[in-house]
This record gives C-alpha cells, structure tokens and sequence, in this order.
C-alpha cells in the first residue's frame, strides 16, 4: 500500500510509463490517485486549469492536484490558502 503524506513532502509529480504495449502511470502518479480517493477532502475543482483543490485534515495543508493535460500524469503539491483563493475561488475551508 501507499504511504500518507509527510510533513516534509511539499510536491509530488508522476509521471507515464511506456511500457511498449501500453503506457501507465508510475508509483508517484498511483500514489498521488489514492491520497486523493482515500485520505484527502476534495473542496473544490477548477475544470479550466484540470484542476483539484483538497484539504489534509491531518495537518490542515491544502494540496492542489493539477494535470499538465487531459488524461495526462497528475501532480499534487502543496499550496498556500491565498494561492488557493485566487486560483478555486472558496474563501473558507472546512476542516
């Protein structure tokens, strides 16, 4: 199984395998798929930027999930509430 994130980890950027036959995300993108189904909070979504806002009730840090592109390897870093504002539009999170 998946680690939970630590308090160190500020980014996680996976990436697509071509495994000749077929092309699938590594342990960083499969990794980054399960904190968002199973341990982090989803608050928001902005479908323009292919993006997710979630909240790690563990330590209240709010992450961003973004994709360079549709289908593509997904990214989750850790972002400021500020930066989370501008770029969601939600003004308060629960917790």
């Amino acid at each position: 199984m998946f680690n939970d994130l630590k308090p160190e980890e500020t980014e996680l950027v996976g990436m697509w395998l071509d495994l000749g036959i077929k092309v699938t995300g590594d342990a960083v993108a499969d990794r980054v798929e399960w904190l968002t189904s199973t341990r982090l909070k989803k608050l928001a979504e902005n479908p323009e930027e292919l993006a997710e806002l979630y909240l790690d009730s563990r330590d209240n840090r709010l992450w961003e999930k973004v994709l360079l592109f549709a289908g593509g390897p997904p990214t989750l870093r850790c972002i400021s509430q500020a930066d989370a504002e501008t770029r969601f539009g939600v003004s308060k999170y629960g917790k």
